[in-house]
């Protein structure tokens, strides 16, 4: 029956009854305590991704790769990246296999892909919370594209490590919605090192937020963050 699915998934497009995939969907629940099997079911994923098959097809692959995939699988969905077509559901992949690989292939395409892919990749870096990601994003900070600068700043919210923050502060982007969206993102930043007992870190960036020249809902967040990391509330 896998052969079978294997086999009709060569073929496989858009309308086509999607059943007769059901045993490669059953393979990635019974695999999973039989690290050969689900080697060899990884690999055969891979040959399909490899191939000349439908679009239709390779997001299927790229479902289960989601769900079963490893390092192994992380250059044949890296090749995906540049492809408009292909592209959302190879980081939808690489979003989710935890090797550091899978990281690093999105980090690595972001020079290589147009703004529009690069927004997406970025988001997916910033899901990933992947902090040495970093620096690549702090260097789309000043990108002329409002929307790449915003979605830099955004990814580097999610990531919430002090070095994120320091991105954020020294990045200055050009746009006001994304300096406007990197002060959210700052704060964000802080609340997740307060979240992961880092109160010094947190407080050096509330502290970046207290002056006369931010605005008063802004400067009331640093000041509460403020208390909240000296253990007050108010």
């Amino acid at each position: 029956m896998l052969d079978q699915a294997f086999e009709a998934l060569k073929t496989y497009d858009w309308g086509a009854d999607p059943k007769i995939l059901n045993p490669i969907d059953e393979a990635v629940v019974t695999t999973r305590d039989d690290a050969a099997a689900r080697q060899d079911l990884e690999a055969r994923l891979v040959a399909v991704l490899n191939s000349e098959v439908s679009r239709d097809a390779k997001d299927f692959v790229c479902r289960k790769l989601a769900v079963i995939g490893t390092a192994a699988a992380v250059p044949a969905l890296a090749e995906l990246l540049p492809h408009p077509e292909h592209s959302h559901m190879a980081r939808y992949a690489l979003e989710r296999i935890p090797a550091p690989e899978a990281a690093q292939a999105m980090r690595d395409a972001l020079p290589k892909i147009d703004n529009v892919l690069k927004i997406g990749v970025m988001g997916s870096l910033g899901v990933r919370q992947d902090a040495a990601s970093v620096a690549a994003l702090a260097a789309l900070l000043g990108n002329a594209d409002v929307t790449v600068a915003r979605s830099a700043v955004l990814a580097l919210g999610a990531i919430r490590t002090p070095e994120a923050a320091r991105a954020l502060r020294e990045g200055k982007p050009e746009s006001s919605e994304a300096r406007t969206a990197a002060i959210d993102a700052s704060l964000a930043c802080a609340e997740g090192l307060l979240a992961a007992g880092k109160k010094a870190d947190a407080m050096a960036v509330y502290k970046g937020f207290i002056g006369e020249d931010q605005p008063k809902h802004v400067r009331l967040a640093a000041t509460r963050g403020m208390l909240a990391c000296a253990g007050k509330s108010d």
